[in-house]
């Protein structure tokens, strides 16, 4: 399973404005630049997140970019449904099926172990807010040279 960066960085855009007090408002070129972005891929990212409800936009002096809802109801599966489609695909998913036609597709094993994940993830993914995220909610994540250090030789 791999998201594309336009998830990664929508979700990094939307935490950059969800740590102001709601509804405030952020301009585009703002989270561009402090997270080090295309002005022009962020303000496409959050044009996808309007049309799914996510985000708001409003012209003039005053305006800019605010999410609909406090970031306490907006959830990461929603997030990542708007950016992706789904919270993960797999070949003979329903999506699918019509276009691409599995020959194992009545047989298949896997296709338990492909449902099963998927809604686990939607589950896990409907816990997580943006708020949790926003705050560093979630916990840490173990630095990668305490992760992969070289064994000591006796």
């Amino acid at each position: 399973m791999r998201y594309t960066t336009k998830t990664e960085y929508g979700v990094i855009c939307l935490a950059h404005m969800a740590k102001k007090p709601w509804p405030g408002a952020s301009v585009a070129k703002e989270i561009a630049e402090h997270e080090g972005f295309s002005v022009t891929f962020t303000e496409k990212i959050l044009q996808g997140l309007r049309r799914a409800g996510i985000t708001t936009s409003q012209q003039g002096n005053k305006g800019g970019w605010t999410l609909t809802r406090p970031s306490s109801e907006i959830t990461l599966k929603e997030i990542i449904e708007a950016l992706e489609g789904s919270t993960f695909e797999a070949f003979c998913d329903i999506k699918h099926r019509k276009s691409i036609v599995c020959t194992h597709f009545s047989l298949c094993k896997l296709k338990p172990v492909w449902y099963k994940t998927q809604k686990t993830l939607d589950e896990l993914y409907e816990k997580i807010t943006l708020e949790m995220i926003a705050e560093d909610r979630l916990g840490g994540v173990p630095k990668p040279e305490l992760v992969f250090a070289p064994r000591k030789k006796p």
